[in-house]
């Protein structure tokens, strides 16, 4: 009896040998990691400053006006969350004036939240929608660059074009347009970009490949995170404008330099809906890869669920409140202080999983790592907590990322439809970052506070943990 997983890396090699150039010289494969790592960079720092930092500001900055106008324009939100605080201890008994103007903040906390998962989850769930059909469209894509490289390239710059207008976005509904539109353009961007892996590289390199292409989500959202916090007061959402720049300058270096083969002779089947539909069935049908998706779906929904106020938290949540500039300049060191826990786990785990043969034990202990970190800021909900919190957030997410991702490309379904199965993979994390500011927002307005958005994620997480346990591995020894 054949061993189907030894029968779909044969299948797997056969297939990518016929489509792509294997990356076997150390020159070609180190000039694609370079590549790909500058433009992983660049994406990531887009996601990180703007959905972190500029997304959160210019949010708050529209929904400021609503609330506060007229006597009250120039009120320090800082200075009367500290006063709600006071009053709720009972330290304090506030006037008139006082009562209505922390009416007026309650009703703006659960407005600026409200208004951030809307622009957040109403272009998560048209991402989530369409992922799937950009990996198929790239997999049927003819082309003389290939399958990939259209994709990657003009979608890059239309993002670019539409990361400009989002930095001119009038009101909170015209956000939630131009930004859904950008963050679809940027994946399908980066969608083919994570299929290259699957064409161009052979399996016994891709846990080390993904480690260093991992890299680049860490290194970007580093650099984005820094940048973003550090010069916002500066030049304000004008960072958007930086990214623009960055981003388009990374995908054409990438495509021009790491050139496809042709792919304008393949056989491609006649599209027919019914049977596109259907395949995204037969993929889950796997089980491998069904609770691999689970998973990825409740790890992101739980992490995404505390990320996505990280901002309003440091205003509001932890004790002594921050202002909205010392908010914006302490989430990227947050994220800095993560950073060494996440680059050594990132370069151990990845290459550590290719020598012994197994992923799936490097994702329980990074859910598992995760979960207790979320549960430290429940404990104390301080300024160090949190920067215990993301320390070990960061080794968590070293551990998870390259190994989650090499796991994918091992337990694709069919091997001849990366691109079709690594979007729906991709569907998993943008559910759970779907669904994450909807849940935040309504715990906020329901509780009239942050804590027990800890708790759901906490929970998530741990449900994350739990759904790993089905998978069956078996041991993959290196030739």
């Amino acid at each position: 009896m054949t061993d189907p997983i030894v029968k779909q890396e044969s299948e797997d090699e056969r297939w990518t040998s016929a489509i792509a150039v294997h990356y076997d010289s150390k020159k070609r494969l180190s000039r694609y990691i370079r590549g790909y790592l500058f433009l992983a960079i660049a994406i990531a720092a887009i996601w990180t400053s703007s959905q972190g930092i500029l997304m959160p500001n210019q949010v708050q900055i529209l929904q400021f006006g609503q609330f506060f106008f007229g006597p009250d324009a120039g009120v320090d939100l800082q200075a009367l969350t500290e006063l709600g605080r006071a009053v709720a201890a009972g330290d304090i008994q506030p006037t008139a004036e006082q009562t209505r103007q922390l009416a007026l903040l309650s009703d703006f906390e659960a407005s600026r939240a409200a208004g951030l998962a809307l622009v957040t989850t109403t272009s998560a769930i048209v991402v989530m929608i369409l992922q799937p059909v950009i990996g198929v469209m790239s997999d049927r894509t003819r082309s003389k660059a290939g399958r990939r490289a259209p994709w990657i390239l003009y979608a890059a710059l239309v993002g670019a074009v539409l990361l400009v207008a989002v930095r001119f976005a009038p009101s909170v509904a015209v956000l939630v347009v131009l930004w859904t539109l950008t963050e679809l353009a940027f994946n399908v961007a980066s969608n083919p970009l994570q299929a290259t892996v699957a064409d161009r590289v052979p399996r016994d390199r891709r846990g080390r490949v993904t480690s260093w292409t991992s890299m680049g989500s860490i290194i970007g959202g580093l650099i984005g995170g820094i940048g973003a916090g550090a010069l916002f007061g500066l030049i304000g959402l004008d960072f958007y404008l930086i990214l623009a720049l960055v981003v388009v300058i990374a995908a054409v270096l990438f495509v021009t330099r790491n050139r496809d083969e042709s792919s304008v002779e393949l056989e491609r089947d006649k599209f027919a809906w019914k049977p596109f539909l259907r395949g995204y069935a037969s993929a889950l049908k796997a089980p491998n890869y069904r609770w691999l998706w689970i998973s990825r779906a409740l790890f992101f929904f739980g992490y995404s669920t505390t990320t996505v106020l990280s901002l309003y938290m440091l205003q509001s949540y932890i004790s002594p409140a921050l202002s909205a500039t010392q908010a914006s300049a302490t989430v990227p060191l947050l994220g800095l202080c993560g950073i060494p826990t996440t680059l050594i786990a990132v370069a151990v785990s990845g290459r550590l999983s290719d020598r012994i043969g197994r992923r799936k034990p490097f994702v329980v202990v990074a859910s598992i790592l995760m979960a207790i970190s979320l549960s430290i800021p429940l404990i104390s909900p301080t300024l160090p907590a949190l920067f215990i919190q993301v320390i070990i957030t960061g080794a968590a997410f070293g551990i998870y990322i390259p190994v989650d991702n090499a796991m994918f490309i091992d337990f694709l379904p069919d091997p001849a439809r990366a691109g079709r199965d690594l979007g729906l993979a991709t569907v998993a994390m943008n559910l759970g970052q779907a669904l994450a500011p909807a849940l935040a927002a309504v715990v906020v307005a329901v509780t009239g506070g942050y804590q027990f958005v800890w708790v759901a994620a906490l929970v998530l997480v741990a449900l994350a943990t739990l759904t790993i346990a089905p998978i069956k591995e078996k041991r993959h020894t290196l030739a």
